[in-house]
């Protein structure tokens, strides 16, 4: 069975999206979204009803956003976060996000064409705060191959 690779993040923003201390990111979220969708090795991502970004889901609570998505492999999504427009954002993650205590990022296999749920995401963070990188819920850090 082929395996894909289910990533989730999660931040907690500065203030709301009407904040402006938010603005830079929400300037940006679109333009970031499309290159992630037409990146090599993208698959899925998580969106609203409108079909548009999920930040306005919160399934965590409160001000928590969340991000999920699905690539063709780790070394894509790797690609894309790294090498694409994604990294001067990811740089500038603190003018609008708090810094987590714990882990706020868990990637983990799927089979191919499996769409994981909010509550697997959970689930697979839960898992890596609890008992650190495993086969099942890891990072970009401390990678472990499909099985």
């Amino acid at each position: 069975m082929t395996a894909h690779l289910a990533q989730l993040n999660i931040a907690a923003p500065v203030g709301p999206r009407e904040d402006p201390r938010m603005a830079g990111f929400y300037a940006e979220l679109d333009r970031i979204n499309a290159i992630a969708d037409g990146w090599p090795g993208f698959v899925w991502r998580l969106v609203d009803d409108d079909g548009a970004d999920a930040t306005s889901l919160q399934p965590f609570g409160g001000d928590i956003m969340v991000n999920m998505s699905v690539w063709q492999s780790l070394e894509a999504l790797r690609e894309f976060t790294f090498r694409s427009g994604h990294l001067d954002i990811l740089r500038r993650r603190r003018e609008w996000f708090r810094p987590f205590g714990d882990a706020s990022m868990v990637v983990w296999w799927v089979p191919e064409g499996h769409v994981p749920t909010l509550v697997e995401a959970e689930e697979r963070l839960d898992l890596l705060r609890r008992e650190g990188p495993t086969p099942r819920a890891f990072t970009f850090r401390d990678p472990f191959p499909a099985s």
